[in-house]
């Protein structure tokens, strides 16, 4: 496993500031699960300056997700713990990400959290990892399971 160190201070991130959308995001999250809410708890307010909005989920099942900015970065929580992987793992403030570059812009899941946390964050907010630290909060909300980046 490939391990970026990086210790992001976010003071600001280059990028058009968009206000809050009126339309919610369709999502496709796992099934809710209680041990979610104390990391849905700390879901922070904005994510890359952006505005929380609204989600739906599909199937009109609860969910612990929550989107910001258009487009929408979504994070969800709910996912099977990752097991071992040759994928980048990037620590930000120690907190392990495995990072899955998209098409249209990045997937990061929380390493060594059971749960996992998803966060989906599209190109337009590149450089895509300058946004982590805003889930830290919710990540470590999370128990660990004795996995972490080599």
């Amino acid at each position: 496993m490939r391990t970026t160190t990086t210790g992001l201070l976010v003071l600001g991130v280059a990028g058009g500031l968009l206000s809050a959308c009126s339309t919610l995001v369709e999502i496709y999250p796992p099934q809710h699960t209680a041990e979610c809410e104390p990391a849905t708890a700390q879901w922070p307010s904005k994510a890359g300056g952006q505005s929380a909005r609204g989600v739906d989920p599909n199937g009109g099942v609860k969910a612990d997700a929550a989107a910001w900015g258009d487009p929408a970065i979504i994070a969800t929580c709910g996912w099977p713990a990752l097991g071992p992987t040759d994928k980048e793992c990037l620590d930000v403030d120690g907190i392990y990400w495995v990072v899955e570059p998209l098409s249209d812009g990045v997937r990061f899941t929380t390493y060594g959290r059971e749960p996992a946390i998803e966060v989906l964050v599209p190109h337009a907010y590149a450089p895509e990892p300058l946004l982590l630290p805003a889930f830290g909060p919710a990540a470590k909300a999370l128990p660990t399971n004795g996995r972490k980046c080599d």
